[in-house]
């Protein structure tokens, strides 16, 4: 679903507005699209006979809490040992940020991502920490991880 935005015109200073310069514009928002259309995307490793590791920092994910509907908010580290491909970074981003209006638990949120970059990616090792932020003096930190680790 293509979303749509009402943007007011700032008023003209000079002879040059017209009847409709009052009139709302509307817009596709690009970001919203985007989002919605994120898939993770991959390309071959350069590297591949060379154990090596890629670490990402992800430190504006957010999702919704399934219980009241706040939103939580989270640090997201990815570290891993690409296989055959390697992560594009503007792709995983749009799909980090597709998590933002979806209401889901922090551990499953946290093993649907891992699921999700394991099948895009085929990792030697891949592991995910989310370091959520503080809720009711509540601090939540998930780990999980695929595969086995090799010394680099």
């Amino acid at each position: 679903m293509e979303s749509t935005v009402s943007v007011p015109q700032p008023a003209a200073a000079g002879p040059e507005t017209d009847a409709s310069s009052d009139a709302a514009t509307v817009r596709p928002l690009y970001g919203q699209r985007a989002i919605a259309e994120a898939q993770l995307l991959c390309f071959e490793n350069p590297r591949r006979g060379r154990t090596y590791e890629i670490a990402i920092e992800l430190p504006e994910f957010t999702c919704l809490c399934p219980f009241s509907g706040y939103p939580d908010f989270a640090v997201l580290r990815l570290l891993y040992q690409p296989g055959p491909r390697v992560m594009e970074l503007k792709a995983l981003k749009l799909y980090i940020n597709s998590w933002r209006d979806r209401s889901i638990s922090h551990e499953e949120v946290v093993n649907r991502i891992l699921d999700d970059c394991v099948e895009a990616s085929e990792p030697d090792w891949m592991q995910i920490e989310a370091d959520f932020h503080p809720r009711g003096n509540v601090h939540t930190v998930i780990r999980v991880s695929h595969g086995s680790r090799r010394p680099c």
